[in-house]
């Protein structure tokens, strides 16, 4: 039981201006007020509560199914709705609301479809997006799965190749931003929406341009790769500007570095996207720690939440881009019910899932999945064959205690020395940004009616 939705619906605006515990705890005339301790509040949220009831009583209200009856906000659309979810079977699967037209309107997924689906016509369903949804819809669209990974890779490609207008994720996986290291003589860092068969290196998604640019800063802090824009040739020189003189950039445009000088930086970068970021992290924390000891905190701290930015993203697409460059791989896991669910990827893509019976030798149902598994073409690195989204679900599934490897064509591996053993660092960043902000700013929300 909610005691701030109970009292946004008991109370009226006179009585209390909002619905804070502090406020409400004054007006039931709590005899403990909230200090932000854990047994203060909990003694003060009892008080509350029991004031609240006593007005709830007034109504008739006197039992825990009278109070959630009451609460209730099914509209009388929802309920007409809910034969939709008869013809779904009790099966994993992903279903489909659909309007009049057959437009899709929202995409979701269940380990059990008819049982998720009825949830939408009852009081559990609070979402206001979704009670509109419902209003709309005049169908209800199932698709069994072979297992529970199968139907959230098909929910996420549904939700990519129809874009519903309800569903808030996974809509535009092509809106992602990456930084490119470029291919010519002298390579300087971009920000790309796409990556392409260029040979160029490529280090993302970055979930904004924003994170993408603060990336982007921490490369150019640690080293001194050019920042212009132009593209540079040994040949036709050109002027340096002022990050030379700063010390920040070789000048390779006035010819103070050959193209084979210059390359050293380049190497460096991509070896930090791609093999080892040890080197340049080292350098960040270096710059942190001077500015720390000259009492410049706040610098201090914006080139940490930097650094924490491109080492998280490294360690993502470094992950990714391994499980995406293996060509073939079959994994298993023992179900509760004795038999297997079986998997198989290619490049980074779900290529094809089955289970077997209880009992069942696994191996006539493996061979008969490994040949009719969709034939996969290897997406230019470190871009898997399919969206990011699907491959970290693949990884995800492949991370459960208990899953085993079948086969595996090729090498699946990850850097000794790559962000991904930089974990506790990034850990570390976010721990000290939240001791220095532990609440969300939430001024600009208004309280709901």
């Amino acid at each position: 039981v909610d005691t701030v939705r109970l009292a946004r619906r008991v109370l009226a605006r006179d009585e209390a201006h909002d619905c804070r515990l502090a406020t409400l705890a004054r007006l039931f005339r709590a005899s403990t007020m909230p200090t932000h301790r854990a047994l203060d509040d909990a003694r003060a949220t009892v008080d509350v509560m029991h004031g609240l009831l006593e007005r709830l009583g007034n109504v008739g209200v006197h039992t825990v199914e009278e109070l959630a009856t009451w609460q209730s906000t099914v509209t009388p659309a929802q309920r007409r709705k809910r034969f939709l979810a008869e013809s779904l079977p009790h099966a994993p699967g992903v279903y489909v609301f659909l309007d009049g037209r057959g437009a899709t309107l929202y995409v979701g997924k269940s380990k059990d479809m008819r049982t998720r689906v009825r949830t939408y016509f009852t009081a559990s369903e609070t979402r206001r997006r979704m009670t509109e949804m419902v209003a709309i819809a005049e169908s209800v669209t199932g698709i069994v799965c072979a297992t529970p990974l199968e139907a959230e890779v098909r929910e996420l490609r549904l939700i990519a190749e129809r874009k519903p207008r309800y569903n808030r994720r996974s809509r535009f996986p092509e809106r992602a931003t990456w930084l490119k290291l470029t291919v010519e003589p002298f390579p300087r860092l971009s920000l790309v929406r796409e990556v392409k068969a260029d040979q160029g290196t490529y280090l993302g998604p970055f979930g904004s341009r924003r994170l993408a640019e603060a990336a982007m800063t921490a490369v150019h802090e640690a080293i001194p790769i050019r920042q212009c824009t132009d593209r540079l040739s040994p040949i036709q020189l050109k002027h340096a500007c002022a990050l030379a003189e700063m010390g920040r950039c070789g000048a390779p445009c006035e010819g103070r570095e050959s193209v084979a000088d210059y390359g050293r930086h380049v190497e460096a970068v991509r070896g930090a996207f791609t093999a080892d970021s040890r080197r340049l992290v080292d350098r960040l924390q270096a710059r942190i720690e001077r500015l720390a000891g000259h009492h410049r905190y706040e610098e201090a701290a914006v080139h940490r939440d930097r650094m924490a930015v491109f080492v998280r993203t490294a360690a993502r697409s470094q992950r990714i881009g391994a499980l995406a460059a293996v060509p073939h791989l079959v994994a298993a896991r023992r179900l509760e019910s004795g038999g297997w669910e079986l998997h198989v990827a290619r490049f980074g893509r779900l290529a094809g899932s089955a289970t077997t019976l209880p009992g069942e030798h696994p191996g006539p149902a493996l061979a008969a999945l490994v040949a009719t598994a969709e034939t996969v073409v290897a997406a230019p690195p470190p871009l898997p064959a399919a969206t990011v989204e699907e491959t970290e679900c693949i990884l995800r599934w492949l991370e459960i205690p208990g899953t085993r490897l079948v086969e595996v064509d090729g090498v699946w591996a990850l850097p000794t020395g790559g962000a991904g053993s930089l974990a506790a660092l990034v850990a570390a960043a976010d721990a000290a940004d939240h001791a220095a902000h532990p609440f969300d700013d939430r001024r600009g929300l208004r309280p709901a009616r």
